[in-house]
């Protein structure tokens, strides 16, 4: 099979095909494979359970590899060492914050065997050009080379999309929506009474920096005066401040930023049920606590930067002819947010400005500094058998009931419903979750027969995006379209008939317990 983006959703499909039997073709347009984990840098965003149960025991193993690599390879501390559920940045936002390397060489080490066989072929950096369809059928997908223009042409009989932004539905002419769904549509508490398929959330170019001797300060951008001045009218001040509104209250709140905190890494408590852990932005995402490591290993923690000022939500970039511009704008934006900060951001001793920042490139492996790609946390999603919305699983909704149990569960996920500022001026919105299941039924596409979403573009909602987006539901969802294909392929049907048949479907639900996917949840409470 083809499976067309190397994030995490792509990387598990492709994993999930070869445990199967089959032959795999994976490419990727950036220059790391593991997309929002590695070439986008963000360190997971996990349930509060992640130690102990709600994730498939591949997402495990690449938790387990990342906690391995850095004990077989990085100078640890002796206490360091030991510690169980290392997490080799201390960040409050997840109980193992990293360095996007690391998980590179993890997920590499994880196709290696498959590599080595000839059983999986990586075309990359490879970006979807075209897609040849015959009737429901996507037949063949062409790709280009991003950088020298080859072309490649791949025929499989099925293909699945990984890529960030639901590349393939578009080129294929498979039916999809964007933004929000309205109210009439969905039934949604949190929808709006019209359809704003414009109106998509936030993305984000992220960036990793250290707080060394000297002055590192970039040049100025060249539209930094806009960016400090950018107050967006909902907002309550300026974006570029330590003052912006809690997601969950929406009220304003005041946070610090304290680099190199003398504080006790191992004493670092992250759990989102009890404290978003964002109160000093220095802690909050750091990949690399200095502390946790032999003394002078490391000079500064690393601080990864995905702070609500980095937040582009002028203007979309999906389905829009200045898409590449408004990439660009972000990538601006990253760069203000960053020369604020060593210039103009107050600091704790009534100052201004932090020169002693180092934007480190060498950590995210870009040449420009930044990370390789931007943070795109909404995807064109499929219209779909079955469409997750709100009510299925907002705890406000559901409340002691848990979320809807799906009879065609093929995984389990849990996040609050978190929604970034979008494109049509709309603030956060930010839901307490259920823990929930994936229905087969949001893997399927009403029409065509042979493509499925492998990532953020399964059935969901724009609501519900915001709970299914996350790092191991992506993962989940890509390792459930892999085991559906290579199902399919050995039965002889289709991903519908898996769906409507009884047997069939027990069968392949089945064969994903014995590969260790969690289907259902044991009783526990959301947040």
């Amino acid at each position: 099979m083809l499976v067309v983006g190397g994030g995490l959703g792509g990387v598990a499909a492709a994993l999930a095909a070869l445990r199967g039997g089959r032959r795999v073709v994976l490419t990727e347009e950036f220059d790391w494979l593991g997309g929002q984990l590695t070439s986008q840098a963000v360190p997971p965003d996990e349930h509060s359970w992640v130690e102990r149960f709600g994730v498939t025991a591949s997402y495990r193993a690449l938790r387990d590899g990342i906690r391995d690599y850095y004990r077989r390879h990085y100078p640890l501390t002796a206490a360091a060492r030991t510690w169980r559920d290392l997490n080799p940045g201390a960040g409050h936002v997840s109980r193992l914050c990293h360095e996007p390397r690391v998980a590179v060489a993890v997920l590499e080490g994880m196709l290696s065997p498959y590599r080595s066989n000839g059983r999986l072929r990586v075309l990359q950096p490879f970006v979807p050009a075209a897609a040849d369809t015959d009737g429901d059928r996507v037949t063949s997908v062409t790709l280009r080379h991003r950088d020298t223009g080859e072309l490649a042409h791949v025929a499989a009989p099925y293909v699945l999309d990984a890529t960030e932004t639901g590349e393939l539905l578009r080129l294929s002419g498979t039916e999809y929506v964007t933004g929000f769904e309205s109210q009439a549509e969905t039934g949604e508490p949190s929808a709006p009474p019209v359809a704003q398929p414009g109106n998509m959330q936030a993305v984000s170019v992220c960036f990793a920096v250290d707080h060394v001797d000297g002055d590192h300060t970039i040049d100025r951008p060249e539209r930094y005066a806009f960016w400090r001045d950018y107050t967006p009218p909902f907002w309550g001040g300026p974006l570029l401040s330590f003052r912006a509104p809690s997601p969950r209250t929406l009220l304003p709140t005041e946070r610090i930023f304290d680099p190199n905190p003398d504080d006790d890494p191992l004493l670092v408590d992250a759990d989102q049920r009890r404290n978003p852990g964002d109160h000093n932005l220095w802690t909050f995402r750091r990949i690399a606590a200095r502390r946790l490591f032999e003394p002078g290993a490391y000079d500064s923690d690393i601080c990864l930067v995905n702070w609500p000022m980095l937040d582009y939500f002028e203007q979309p970039v999906i389905d829009v002819p200045d898409a590449a511009a408004n990439l660009a704008a972000a990538r601006e934006q990253a760069y203000s947010v960053l020369y604020w900060l060593q210039t103009e951001a107050p600091r704790p001793d009534g100052g201004t400005g932090f020169p002693g920042l180092r934007l480190r490139g060498d950590v995210t492996g870009s040449a420009d500094g930044l990370a390789q790609a931007p943070y795109i946390r909404e995807s064109r999603r499929i219209l779909a058998e079955y469409t997750v919305v709100e009510q299925d699983l907002a705890l406000a909704v559901r409340g002691d009931k848990g979320a809807v149990s799906y009879h065609d569960s093929v995984g389990v996920g849990m996040y609050r419903i978190d929604l970034h500022p979008s494109t049509g001026g709309d603030h956060y919105i930010d839901v307490g979750c259920c823990p929930f299941q994936i229905p087969l039924g949001s893997l399927i596409p009403r029409r065509v027969d042979n493509l499925l979403p492998a990532g953020k573009n399964i059935g969901t909602t724009h609501i519900t995006n915001g709970a299914y987006r996350l790092h191991p539901v992506e993962w989940n969802a890509g390792e459930a379209a892999g085991a559906l294909a290579a199902f399919c392929l050995d039965r002889g049907c289709t991903p519908r008939e898996v769906r409507n048949t009884p047997g069939l479907l027990a069968e392949f639900q089945s064969r994903l317990d014995r590969e260790g996917v969690e289907r259902h949840w044991p009783d526990v409470v959301g947040y």
